[in-house]
C-alpha cells in the first residue's frame, strides 16, 4: 500500500539530533497534507515537545476529502518519548493506536538495556509464517523512534538503513541521499539553506503483510522521494515534501504549517522523567 509507505516515510523523516537537547523548553506543531492523483488523501498533525534532555512526540493521521468519502474509516496515532545522552537519542518507549473501519489496535514498545518488550491489544497470535523472531526484533524501533535515530545523523541522515517495527511488521527502511535543493527553489515556506533530497526503499523482513511478495518487490523498485528542510534555529531536519509514483497516479506530501512556542511550566514539568 503506497499510502501506508508514504505515511511511514513522513514519520520516519522527523529528525531530532542531540543539539535539540540544548534548546529552551518548546513545542513544535506541524501539519502535513498527502494527496493522491491530485485529490485530498491524508492529514498528519505532529506535536513535538522538548525540555532539556527529554522529548515527547505525537502524531495523528486521518483521512480527509475524497479518500475519506469513498473508503473505510482510518485513524492512527503514534507517540515516541525518551531522552538525549552523550551517545545520542535514547528512546524510552513508543506506541501506536490504529482504527481501520471499526477495528482498533494498539501496540506499545518499551526499551530497556537494549531489549524491547511489547504489549498488544488485542493480543496478536500470528501463524508460524508471520512470526517475528527475537533475532528479527533485536535492534528494531517503533516508527517514530526509528525516525529519531535517523535525525541524530544530522546532514548524513539519508545514507543509512533503519530497522522499523510496528508490532506486526518488521521492515528495513533504506534511505539514500540523491541530492540537495536550494530553499529558494524548493517551494517550502520558511526553509533555511539547502534541503536534503533522499530516496526511500523498503525491504520486508518478517511479519504480517497485506500485499503479495511479488507486489512488494515491485513497490521496492519505485522508491519514494522526500525533501528534508531546516525550519528553525536548530539542526533539526523536518520532512517538507514527498513524492511517490504509482500505477494509478502520484502521491504527494507537503507541509501545510509550522509553528513553535515555549512550553508552559506545567508542560515542562510533565516532560521531566
Amino acid at each position: 500500500m503506497r499510502f501506508r509507505r508514504a505515511l511511514a516515510a513522513f514519520a520516519l523523516s522527523v529528525s531530532v539530533p542531540a543539539a535539540a537537547s540544548a534548546q529552551a523548553p518548546r513545542q513544535v506543531d506541524i501539519a502535513y497534507e498527502i494527496t493522491f492523483a491530485g485529490f485530498s488523501g491524508f492529514r498528519i498533525d505532529l506535536t513535538a515537545r522538548f525540555n532539556g534532555p527529554n522529548y515527547d512526540i505525537e502524531t495523528r493521521t486521518f483521512k480527509e476529502g475524497v479518500l475519506r468519502a469513498i473508503t473505510m474509516h482510518y485513524e492512527g496515532r503514534n507517540r515516541a518519548w525518551g531522552g538525549f545522552t552523550a551517545q545520542g537519542v535514547q528512546p524510552a518507549a513508543g506506541s501506536l493506536s490504529i482504527i481501520v473501519g471499526d477495528k482498533p489496535r494498539t501496540w506499545i514498545a518499551q526499551y530497556s538495556g537494549g531489549v524491547m518488550s511489547e504489549t498488544h491489544n488485542p493480543e496478536w497470535k500470528p501463524p508460524s509464517q508471520h512470526v517475528i523472531t527475537e533475532e528479527q526484533r533485536r535492534g528494531s524501533l517503533d516508527p517514530l523512534s526509528a525516525g529519531l535515530s535517523v535525525g541524530f545523523a544530522g546532514d548524513g541522515a539519508c545514507d543509512r538503513t533503519v530497522q522499523s517495527n510496528d508490532g506486526k511488521r518488521r521492515i528495513d527502511i533504506i534511505i539514500k541521499k540523491v541530492g540537495t535543493e536550494p530553499a529558494a527553489t524548493a517551494g517550502v515556506p520558511g526553509a533555511r539553506g539547502d534541503l536534503l533530497i533522499c530516496e526511500i526503499f523498503t525491504k520486508r523482513v518478517a511479519g504480517e503483510f497485506q500485499d503479495a511478495p511479488k507486489e512488494a518487490e515491485t513497490e521496492r523498485e519505485r522508491p519514494m522521494r522526500v525533501w528534508l528542510a531546516r525550519l528553525d534555529e536548530t539542526n533539526i531536519r523536518y520532512p517538507a515534501k514527498l513524492e511517490a509514483q504509482t500505477g494509478f497516479g502520484t502521491i504527494r506530501g507537503k507541509i501545510l504549517s509550522f509553528k513553535e512556542r515555549p512550553l508552559t511550566p506545567e508542560e515542562s514539568q510533565a516532560l521531566r522523567r
